[in-house]
């Protein structure tokens, strides 16, 4: 014995359909607040990631800075310059007669003219001038 079933009509359940929305719109709130819940904190790793890397890096530049003034100071150094142009480039001091020590003017402060004409002690004292 055979059953016919070509003659059956299938209706859509709407119950069926109902849950199944329902089902999704669970889900969807989880995975929202799933989301919602785990993003400051990866936010907060990652930062702290480039905390780190950024101290690294400055500690880097730091030990290259002083090493750097060192260096620096080293190559300014004038004896260091002086036994360069002696020994390597065979120059020499010339004799005391052929001297000749050049001075920079001395600007005057701003104001000290002012109070020189109105009888005030200027600016600089004569035993706090420098060279």
């Amino acid at each position: 014995m055979r059953i016919d079933n070509s003659q059956v009509v299938r209706e859509v359940d709407p119950r069926a359909s109902r849950d199944l929305w329902w089902l999704l719109v669970l889900v969807m709130t989880l995975v929202g607040g799933l989301v919602l819940y785990a993003w400051p904190h990866l936010q907060i790793r990652e930062t702290s990631r480039a905390q780190d890397r950024m101290s690294r890096e400055r500690e880097r530049l730091l030990e290259e800075n002083r090493k750097l003034r060192l260096e620096r100071a080293t190559l300014q150094n004038l004896r260091r310059v002086e036994n360069i142009a002696t020994r390597e480039l065979g120059l020499h001091s010339p004799p005391a007669p052929l001297v000749v020590v050049i001075e920079r003017a001395r600007t005057p402060a701003p104001g000290s003219q002012m109070a020189k004409e109105l009888g005030a002690p200027s600016a600089s004292s004569p035993g706090g001038e420098r060279n």
